[in-house]
């Protein structure tokens, strides 16, 4: 007699349909067919279910016709296929009208069909399908359904997404959820929610084609793998079983059960990715070959065993698959060696523990290389920006950091001009030039610049007053500092500062950049002192001169008296002209070498751009040049005016101009206040300029602001020149830079800066950036000073300006300074979208740097002296001595840093048994005891340190009781 199909299971992976228990109809039944069923071992069998011939028989046939199908083991069904089965009977046509159908699999997700849904004779392992992150109903776009129709309907899905995230703050929450609802727009749907402490992802959909997130998505938003998917055929009716205890309904004699297998859970054959395994990786052959060996001992050896080899491959992986799997524990990497980094050679490739000892093999370092005098898909204008490592291996590799400024990519830099260029998909290992700052000019590390560019202005920062004020960090508090300071202590800080740099120049074997770079700091300095600073006056009135800034700096000098505040803008004026003249002192000087002694009008005017007047005026009387030295003596007074109207009535009255010298015309222009006449075919630099337009052209008594506004107009109607970084302005340096004219010189900055007065000044990041001042991009260590001792007097406030304070942290690090870093760091504005920053960055340092800041007991002891939590630090240092198999230190650390569970853990598998087969019961009962009082904390205590506690008590009461029965003993004797 035929059997009737098997009712498919349904809800949960192992749930029974039994006909006779579950779906009564009031008769038995006589013996007519048998019914194959699963029982709870999972295994097949089959057992006679006697039916009686009466009509509910065909009832039965037809309910079962009409139900929906489902195989699949990790997916399930709500209402689930017994109630469907039992509701259909109860109330014919209830599969045509399900309310709020649900179709899910474990630790996937779920989609809820909303309102009524026919579910009848509905493949729901066709229909619907959970990948990773995403759902797919009807992939078959022939076989879907008008909308509305079979499952094509609106429903509510919802989708397991866990994140890797160390403190779900605001923040972090906020920026997940909006590039959720994103993706969701995107794709038609509506966002609903994001619950991250259960990972769940809702949304809603109109009607269903793919739904969930895309590559690009994953990519910006970190999934926690290892938490995400739960394997779901390790679930059975909600609880997690073994699965040796469990089968699939469908799964034939031969094919394997591979439920724990990753490329499973990545759609690919699990079989074919065990072979290509075996292929690749020949380390792992005897282990293979032992399996084989075994497998076939226990098969019979007859035709019927000998099958394809990818028949016997199967057999291998179920094989494997059912018998016990040591794993192997993954071992940490132990060394590390970059080999030289002269920025040419490649480092050497870490060794596993397991390893260590062993002779490396020698592997040709050549990757595919590309001529391109050949045109190809990748070469042409691609080859600019495109390396072919990323184009053949997508994102599976692109650029890494190591640490202290290890860089690891691919191919050329991108942008690269050299005609010999190959595209190659070699590995480069390189060291990024962190530390260049505190090396020579032969690249060598020298200690004393550590002290001059790094420790020495630290501590003078140090030494200003501060104001602490002290944040909760989750359950820990952090006192952040901020110096502060007002303008009238402005002059003396900015004189330490250039104290420093200038010892600073005095170290032997610096590169001419770095001395070029020095210098410029000395001058920003001197620079921010005279824009910034301010004196006391006492209120006496004193009268000023402006005809003459230079007697007026010169009577300051030598006299005490102070000036009233009206004069104030003048001495400021007075000393901006000084520090411009000397800083233009010495490219006039070199532009006068170069010329021949019988040009002295040419020698004269390259004087007067730098306001050197008693030079030129001893020239022109030493060549008998009178008139011309009287002209110069009172140049930058209130004549200019003079001096124009004459060469205006020259050319009215038709005077031939090519009877006089054209340098003698140039000068008179100059003198005139007409300055873009007397450059009409010279170029100058920005700051000569900027001094013509102050000392010829404007009256003495313009206020700098204004000064600095007309430069700044006509530099943006292209008749100034562009205020260029001093690297660029004053010659060639050293070093490869590529300027893209986006960032002024610092100093113009700051003359902008003055100029705005007390309004936002929109170009603070720009002015702050490392481009500014130096050609290093990464050398942030003067700057950062300069910015906190702006702050710290009023000139401005910013919180976001972290690149600035990261960039100085990284040069720290890389040097080996922790306690500096984590200095800095404490000096970083709190921000309340950022609430945990400061708490995340440093214990990242004290966890990355470790080694470093406790092998120094300075830097610990400072690092204390910060009030940094003192947790922080003993937590790191347990995860370092874990790390090196230091257990019994690391149990120590772990104590003091409060963490219980994992003391408890390390107490039990490593430390308890050692100690007590050495017999020191005195450090057991030490540990097990300062534990004791958190036992609430610790799972299985009462199976770990409390079976120590019990037995040393158990065995005192026993060793006082045998001294009392000596004793008794003792006293009857």
């Amino acid at each position: 007699m035929a059997s009737p199909s098997l009712l498919p299971v349904s809800g949960r992976p192992n749930e029974l349909l039994s006909i006779r228990s579950n779906l009564s109809f009031g008769t038995s039944c006589e013996p007519d067919f048998e019914v194959e069923t699963l029982n709870l071992e999972g295994q097949y069998k089959k057992r006679r279910t006697y039916l009686k011939k009466e009509p509910w028989c065909e009832d039965f046939r037809m309910v079962e016709a009409l139900l929906p199908t489902m195989r699949s083991v990790d997916y399930y069904m709500e209402p689930c296929l017994m109630d469907l089965a039992a509701r259909e009977v109860a109330d014919p046509g209830y599969c045509s009208r399900v309310l709020d159908f649900t179709v899910g699999r474990f630790g996937y997700g779920r989609v809820k069909f909303l309102g009524k849904t026919d579910v009848r004779r509905l493949n729901l392992d066709q229909i619907v399908k959970f990948n990773r992150h995403e759902v797919v109903v009807y992939e078959d776009e022939n076989a879907k359904p008008m909308v509305g129709q079979g499952l094509n309907k609106p429903a509510e899905v919802s989708l397991t997404l866990k994140l890797k995230l160390l403190d779900f703050n605001k923040g972090q929450i906020n920026e997940v959820v909006e590039r959720l609802r994103e993706s969701m727009e995107r794709q038609g749907a509506e966002f609903i929610s994001y619950d991250p402490v259960i990972g769940e992802w809702k949304f809603l959909v109109c009607h269903f084609s793919r739904f969930g997130l895309s590559g690009d998505d994953e990519e910006d938003i970190t999934m926690d793998d290892a938490a995400e998917v739960q394997d779901p055929a390790e679930m059975k009716g909600g609880e997690i079983v073994d699965m040796d205890e469990a089968a699939p309904a469908e799964v034939e004699a031969n094919e394997p059960v591979l439920y724990h297998s990753l490329p499973a859970h990545l759609g690919l054959d699990p079989v074919r990715m065990n072979e290509m395994r075996t292929w690749m990786f020949p380390d792992d052959e005897e282990e293979v070959v032992e399996d084989l060996i075994g497998l076939r001992q226990k098969l019979p050896c007859n035709k019927e065993n000998l099958g394809s080899p990818l028949q016997n491959s199967t057999q291998r992986m179920s094989h494997r698959a059912s018998s016990p799997v040591m794993r192997k524990t993954p071992l940490a990497l132990l060394e590390y060696k970059p080999a030289s980094f002269d920025y040419s050679s490649p480092g050497t490739i870490l060794l596993a523990q397991q390893h260590k000892g062993l002779a490396s093999k020698m592997m040709k370092g050549v990757g595919f290389t590309l001529n391109l005098k050949y045109e190809t898909p990748i070469s042409g204008s691609h080859s600019h920006n495109i390396v072919d490592a990323g184009l053949f291996m997508g994102r599976s590799f692109r650029v890494g950091w190591g640490p202290n400024g290890v860089l690891v990519h691919c191919g050329a830099p991108v942008g690269s001009d050299d005609s010999q260029r190959f595209l190659s998909s070699v590995i480069h290992v390189e060291k990024v030039a962190l530390d260049k700052v505190v090396r020579d000019e032969n690249n060598k590390f020298r200690k004393e610049l550590v002290d001059f560019a790094f420790d020495s202005p630290l501590n003078l920062h140090k030494a200003i007053n501060h104001e602490t004020k002290e944040f909760e960090m989750g359950s820990f508090k952090l006192k952040l500092q901020k110096v502060v300071s007002n303008r009238l202590m402005l002059s003396e800080i900015c004189r330490s500062y250039i104290d420093i740099v200038e010892r600073q120049l005095e170290v032997p074997g610096l590169s001419s950049s770095a001395r070029l770079v020095l210098m410029h700091h000395v001058m920003i300095w001197e620079l921010i002192k005279v824009l910034f600073s301010e004196r006391e006056n006492s209120g006496l009135s004193k009268s000023v001169g402006a005809d003459n800034e230079e007697a007026m700096m010169q009577d300051l000098k030598e006299s005490s008296l102070e000036v009233d505040q009206e004069a104030l803008p003048l001495v400021r004026r007075a000393e901006f002209s000084c520090w411009l003249q000397e800083s233009v002192c010495q490219r006039v000087q070199d532009e006068v070498s170069s010329l021949n002694e019988s040009s002295y009008l040419e020698h004269i005017f390259l004087l007067l751009t730098g306001r050197q007047l008693e030079a030129a005026v001893e020239m022109s009387a030493s060549r008998g040049d009178v008139r011309l030295a009287c002209l110069l003596s009172q140049a930058g007074g209130l004549n200019h005016d003079d001096i124009a109207r004459q060469l205006d009535l020259w050319r009215s009255n038709g005077l031939d101009f090519n009877f006089i010298e054209k340098e003698r015309v140039r000068l008179y222009e100059l003198l005139s206040g007409n300055i873009h006449g007397a450059l009409h075919d010279l170029k100058i630099d920005w700051k000569r300029f900027l001094g013509l337009l102050m000392w010829y052209r404007m009256p003495p008594h313009t206020p700098l602001p204004i000064i600095f506004q007309t430069y700044h107009r006509l530099f943006v109607n292209g008749k100034a020149p562009y205020p260029l970084p001093i690297y660029i302005d004053e010659g060639p340096v050293d070093a490869d830079v590529h300027f893209s004219e986006k960032h002024y010189d610092l100093s113009y900055y700051l003359m902008l800066l003055h100029a705005n007065g007390e309004g936002e000044f929109s170009s603070l990041k720009t002015m702050l950036s490392a481009f500014s001042s130096t050609h290093d991009p990464l050398d942030y260590h003067m700057i950062w000073h300069q910015r906190a001792v702006l702050e710290a007097v009023g000139i401005f406030t910013s919180k976001d300006l972290q690149v600035l304070d990261m960039g100085l942290v990284s040069q720290l690090l890389c040097i080996g300074q922790c306690h500096w870093a984590i200095y800095v760091v404490l000096h970083m504005p709190q921000r309340d979208d950022y609430p945990y920053l400061h708490a995340t960055v440093i214990r990242e340092i004290l966890f990355q740097y470790c080694e470093t800041w406790s092998s120094d007991e300075s830097q610990r002891q400072f690092i204390e002296n910060l009030d940094v939590p003192l947790s922080w630090l003993h937590e790191a240092m347990a995860v370092y001595f874990s790390y090196h198999g230091d257990l019994s230190k690391a149990l120590e650390h772990y104590l003091e840093c409060a963490n219980w569970q994992k003391a408890h853990s390390i107490f039990v598998t490593s430390v308890a048994h050692k100690l007590f087969l050495s017999a020191d019961h005195s450090e057991i009962w030490r540990l097990a005891i300062a534990m004791e009082d958190h036992k609430s904390e610790i799972e299985n205590w009462d199976l770990g340190a409390g079976i120590y506690i019990s037995f040393y008590l158990i065995k005192s009461s026993l060793q006082d009781d045998t001294n009392t029965m000596s004793e008794l003993v003792r006293k009857l004797g």
